[in-house]
């Protein structure tokens, strides 16, 4: 039924400006009504290979960090380096430029959720076969980007989380320990409803393959922190392979901190994706795992 009034709202708008990728019931996708900015002077440069990788970088106040990410970038782990400014009120865009780091801004703030609908639908539409979210406060390891999408593009894997919990030195990292308890306490409950054995689901360091990302509808799911909960339950139902890595704890104060508030609903909200889970599973009456209503070429 939304597949007219769609396709009649695209042919208005610029071709430039429009994603079409099966997502879901979202036939045609009006995604970016800004061009990316490149940057002048590359951090990455297409590698070569068959397969494209391309990195997504959320980040929002983040102009501190920034230098230190880049830094740590291998340039030769991926084809694109694209950071999603989510309206930062400082310099975020400026200094990513400056590091070699094309961006894409968002004219208003979207949130945490938000940047990554942005970031994995332009990766998609720009021909990526693995896409690799880097935080852009340096929460989580660059150095690492090339182990996380090796078991995507060895065949082994559709999804690779990088965990903190594998080898648990979060504790000895920075984490707090109320988060260490919290983060253990929702994973015990995930995997129960799941089926999994996974150390962790609340880590900001992840990687798809491109094929995994068109099978679900993640632009329905919401623009907060807990899109990171949603899509996993997408990936689950969709019955994806999913490899963990260990990777290192970093707790600092320039990297973003989520307060216990917003922890608190955070976790209120992964109950809640459960409960859903569980009584929507088989029925598919969530539309957030009901599959794509078309196939079409990536």
């Amino acid at each position: 039924p939304l597949e007219r009034p769609l396709r009649s709202l695209a042919r208005r708008v610029p071709e430039r400006l429009s994603v079409s990728l099966p997502l879901g019931d979202e036939h045609v996708v009006l995604a970016h009504r800004t061009a990316v900015r490149r940057a002048p002077e590359p951090l990455v440069r297409p590698r070569g290979g068959t397969a494209q990788v391309h990195v997504v970088l959320p980040a929002y106040r983040a102009a501190r960090t920034l230098p230190a990410v880049a830094q740590e970038l291998p340039a030769s782990c991926a084809d694109v380096a694209l950071l999603i400014d989510d309206c930062s009120p400082d310099e975020t865009t400026e200094v990513a430029l400056a590091q070699g780091l094309d961006v894409l801004r968002h004219p208003a703030n979207r949130g945490y959720g938000g940047s990554q609908k942005s970031g994995y639908a332009r990766a998609l539409l720009d021909g990526a076969d693995v896409v690799v979210m880097v935080h852009g406060d340096n929460q989580y390891d660059p150095a690492l980007v090339p182990e996380m999408v090796e078991p995507i593009l060895a065949g082994e894997a559709d999804m690779v989380i990088g965990s903190r919990l594998l080898r648990d030195r979060a504790v000895a990292g920075g984490m707090p320990r109320w988060k260490w308890l919290g983060n253990r306490l929702l994973t015990g409950m995930e995997n129960r409803v799941f089926g999994l054995e996974l150390s962790e689901y609340h880590t900001g360091y992840r990687a798809f393959s491109a094929e995994l990302l068109r099978s679900v509808p993640f632009l329905r799911n919401a623009d907060a922190f807990v899109f990171d909960q949603q899509i996993f339950a997408q990936v689950v139902e969709r019955e994806a392979r999913i490899v963990e890595i260990p990777i290192p704890t970093r707790y600092f104060r320039e990297a973003s901190s989520v307060d216990f508030g917003t922890s608190v609903r955070y976790g209120l909200g992964t109950l809640a994706v459960l409960a859903r889970f569980m009584v929507d599973r088989r029925r598919r009456s969530w539309p957030l795992l009901r599959r794509p209503a078309s196939a079409m070429p990536g």
